[in-house]
């Protein structure tokens, strides 16, 4: 077996074998309030290592690249280093432990990851915080730092702006669990309205062989392309539905992420 035919390789101290998955993935988004809306939208996502990223045959790189501007403040030599650098800044040390990111690689040179998901370990193996990273359609990116409990759940205030139809207010409750052979991602956002608003992510898992790649991207020949594009139109869908839209607010530079 050549190695463009077998399992996507991986490099990183801690060895060379496999270590990515891909996850094929319903996602489905519903809001309740002021009107009622559901967006479902098909995709495959990557289960990485952040030490030891896939390296994929020359051939198929442009299907699939992780770039450290694509995370974080973007200013960091890697992902690794852009996350610990987040992590600092809010007095936190994994002490080189293991950390799995779960999102879009860059396909054909593009990517837009509406939520990156990080699981954050100790040296030990023990779950710290998880990071949630979510990016607008406006080029604006924000960490969320979650310290997860027993049934891997967190809550949060909304402090970013995502959609012009929801404000900044209100707060989320996030399921996170670490992906397994299913992948069962929840996020409901609350207001005084009630519960305005939920996403959720279902998927199973492959193995991150090239094959499966090319199989997913036959399927899914542009899917970070086609994620932006969607939300798109269904926002121009919301706006001639007459929902009114909410002033977009200018972020600040968050703690361990560059401007």
């Amino acid at each position: 077996m050549t190695r463009a035919e077998g399992n996507v390789a991986s490099a990183g101290p801690r060895g060379t074998e496999p270590v990515a998955a891909l996850y094929d993935c319903v996602i489905t988004h519903v809001r309740r309030t002021p009107l009622r809306h559901t967006l479902r939208h098909r995709t495959y996502l990557w289960c990485v290592d952040l030490d030891r990223l896939p390296v994929l045959p020359r051939p198929v790189r442009p299907l699939a690249r992780f770039d450290a501007r694509d995370h974080f403040g973007g200013g960091a030599g890697s992902l690794r280093a852009g996350l610990d650098a987040f992590l600092a800044g809010h007095g936190i040390d994994l002490g080189g432990g293991r950390v799995v990111m779960l999102a879009h690689a860059r396909v054909f040179g593009f990517v837009f990851n509406p939520l990156s998901v990080f699981w954050c370990h100790n040296f030990s193996g023990a779950l710290v915080c998880v990071v949630a990273e979510v990016h607008n359609t406006y080029g604006q990116r924000h960490c969320y730092l979650l310290r997860t409990d027993e049934i891997d759940e967190a809550e949060v205030d909304k402090t970013f702006y995502v959609s012009p139809f929801f404000a900044v207010e209100g707060r989320y409750r996030m399921r996170l669990p670490l992906p397994g052979e299913l992948l069962h991602l929840s996020i409901h956002l609350e207001n005084n309205d009630g519960r305005a608003f939920t996403a959720v992510v279902r998927g199973r898992r492959r193995p991150a062989t090239t094959p499966a790649l090319l199989s997913a991207a036959v399927r899914r020949p542009w899917p970070t392309a086609a994620v932006w594009a969607g939300i798109r139109r269904h926002g121009i869908h919301l706006l001639l539905r007459g929902l009114p839209v909410n002033p977009r607010v200018r972020s600040t530079p968050q703690k361990g992420m560059l401007p």
